[in-house]
């Protein structure tokens, strides 16, 4: 079923002209079809706000036909933010005591990005701490993405995320190890993941925390956990949310800083995600600029329109089947009796009884 439009946030505009189903409110309550309330906690930096905001919001649209969903974004205040991004938090996004006091199916928390690899170092750390305990006594279940992954498996797991020495970076592919398990069964059991991150936790950090490991990527890293009952807590550590260009996108922001003098080294291209026809484009593309700077001459312009009929998506639809069956199973249950409170009668240590 559709997102429903319950303000006037431009995501929603925008991906109505992508042919997704966007409802109005007043037409959404006059359905007979259950509600799904999802928080959206956005922490990624202003740069990247709203396309964040647009690729998890366009995941769960597609993602199941169950319900007619609102999501609520919201940020941590703790977060640094300019004067455009803060207009767009402060006239769109909810208050964390908001949805606090109105309560959430379901939470979405988003990676960031750090300057340092001391996480309980960042000013948002408290802040993030005390949503994920709230949603962990309040909330079915809870997707955590990349850096949300690294805080929480080491604020509640004593597992502390390592610098790899170098950016993982690029689009992997992955295997289902555990078949069985309801978020992954009959899906794809090989399947491709965009990863874009200098520190990583390894397999052995997610066992030795005793938690379920459900799919790995063959150059050994863990991309989707869970915690140990199986469904509370859902851990990715890659980023199936990215639209085709996200990773296009990045490359050209790290031209950007290496232009700018804010990096030393020209970036590498993203492992497996551009054809040879596109890496032969941007290693001209590298010449030009190199000689622009040696030369103090004006920058050539990025190639962005030979590049993005050449790029493909293999990753979005298994992104949809696992997020589909999160979504399916929060309603399974949320209700197992609706006139119950909230959990009531649910074992939460195990509540796919599993």
């Amino acid at each position: 079923m559709p997102l429903v439009a319950h303000n006037n946030l431009p995501t929603y505009e925008k991906l109505s002209g992508e042919g997704i189903n966007i409802l109005k409110p007043d037409f959404a309550f006059q359905q007979d079809i259950r509600e799904l309330h999802i928080g959206l906690l956005n922490m990624m930096p202003d740069a990247a706000l709203a396309a964040t905001e647009r690729q998890f919001f366009r995941l769960i649209a597609e993602s199941n036909p169950i319900a007619q969903f609102y999501v609520h974004p919201f940020t941590l205040d703790d977060l640094p933010r300019g004067k455009s991004a803060r207009a767009h938090i402060d006239q769109y996004y909810e208050s964390f005591e908001q949805l606090r006091k109105q309560g959430l199916d379901a939470l979405i928390i988003t990676g960031a990005n750090v300057v340092g690899n001391e996480l309980p170092n960042e000013p948002f750390w408290n802040s993030l701490i005390e949503v994920v305990n709230w949603a962990d006594e309040n909330v079915t279940s809870t997707l955590c993405s990349c850096l949300a992954t690294h805080a929480v498996l080491e604020f509640r797991y004593g597992q502390k995320r390592e610098m790899q020495g170098f950016k993982k970076w690029g689009v992997f592919e992955h295997t289902v190890i555990d078949p069985h398990h309801p978020l992954v069964a009959d899906i794809n059991t090989r399947f491709d993941v965009p990863h874009s991150r200098w520190n990583a936790i390894f397999p052995e950090q997610f066992e030795a925390a005793g938690l379920k490991l459900l799919v790995t990527g063959d150059d050994g890293c863990a991309h989707l956990a869970t915690s140990p009952d199986g469904f509370r807590t859902v851990f990715f550590q890659g980023h199936p949310e990215y639209d085709s260009i996200s990773l296009l996108k990045e490359y050209k922001r790290e031209i950007d800083l290496y232009t700018s003098g804010e990096t030393k080294i020209y970036p590498p291209l993203p492992d497996n995600y551009f054809s040879e026809f596109i890496a032969a484009i941007l290693s001209e593309y590298r010449m030009r600029v190199i000689i622009s700077m040696q030369d103090n001459t004006e920058l050539p312009e990025f190639p962005e329109s030979l590049i993005l009929s050449h790029l493909h998506n293999t990753w979005h639809d298994s992104a949809c089947a696992v997020v589909g069956r999160w979504i399916g199973l929060i309603y399974q249950i949320t209700h197992r009796d609706r006139d119950k409170p909230f959990m009531d009668g649910i074992d939460v240590n195990n509540p796919l009884n599993l």
